[in-house]
C-alpha cells in the first residue's frame, strides 16, 4: 500500500520524503552519538520529532483511511453476498421440501392405489368365500339327504325282509 501511496502522489512527494529524511540525518549526525559514551544523554528536538510525526502521519494517514474505507466498504459488500447467499439457499431448500412433498403425494397416491385394489381383492375374496361356504352348505345338506334317503332305503330294505320272513304259526 505504500508503493501505491507514493506512486499516487508523484515526484513532489518523494522529494518531500527524501527532504525529511536529510533532515532527520543531518539531526542525528548532529546530536552526540550513544555508542560513544552510554552515559552521556541525548538531546532530541521535540519540535523536530512533532514536526517529522506530522510529516509521517499527513504521508501515510489519508492512505490508511482510504484502506479502512475500502475494507469496510468490502466488509458491507461481504455481508450483502452473505445474506444473499442465505436467501439462496434457503430458495434451494424450499425447493427442495416441495420436490419431497411432491415425491410424498405421488408416493401416496401409489399407496392409496395399492389399497384400493388390496380392499377389492378382500370383497372379492370375501365374496368368493361367501358362494364356497353356501355350496359347501348346499353339498352338506344334500349330502344329508342323501344319507338320510338311504337310511330309509335300508329301513324299508329291512322291514320288507322281515315281512318276507316266514314267520311261525301258532299253534292253536
Amino acid at each position: 500500500m505504500e508503493e501505491e501511496g507514493m506512486g499516487d502522489e508523484g515526484p513532489s512527494s518523494q522529494s518531500e520524503l527524501q527532504h525529511s529524511e536529510d533532515r532527520e540525518l543531518a539531526l542525528h549526525e548532529s546530536l552526540p552519538s550513544e555508542s560513544s559514551s552510554p552515559g552521556e544523554n541525548v538531546f532530541v528536538d521535540t519540535k523536530a520529532v512533532d514536526k517529522l510525526t506530522e510529516g509521517l502521519l499527513s504521508h501515510y494517514l489519508p492512505d490508511l483511511q482510504n484502506s479502512k474505507r475500502a475494507l469496510q466498504e468490502l466488509t458491507q459488500n461481504q455481508l450483502v453476498l452473505l445474506d444473499t447467499l442465505d436467501q439462496e439457499v434457503t430458495k434451494f431448500r424450499e425447493c427442495n421440501a416441495l420436490l419431497d412433498l411432491n415425491s410424498l403425494f405421488t408416493e401416496a397416491k401409489v399407496y392409496h392405489n395399492k389399497l384400493v385394489n388390496i380392499r377389492k381383492e378382500m370383497i372379492m375374496l370375501h365374496e368368493k368365500t361367501t358362494k364356497l361356504k353356501k355350496r359347501a352348505l348346499k353339498l352338506q345338506q344334500q349330502k344329508q339327504k342323501e344319507a338320510l334317503e338311504k337310511e330309509q332305503q335300508r329301513e324299508k330294505e329291512l322291514e320288507r325282509e322281515r315281512q318276507l320272513i316266514a314267520k311261525p304259526a301258532k299253534r292253536t
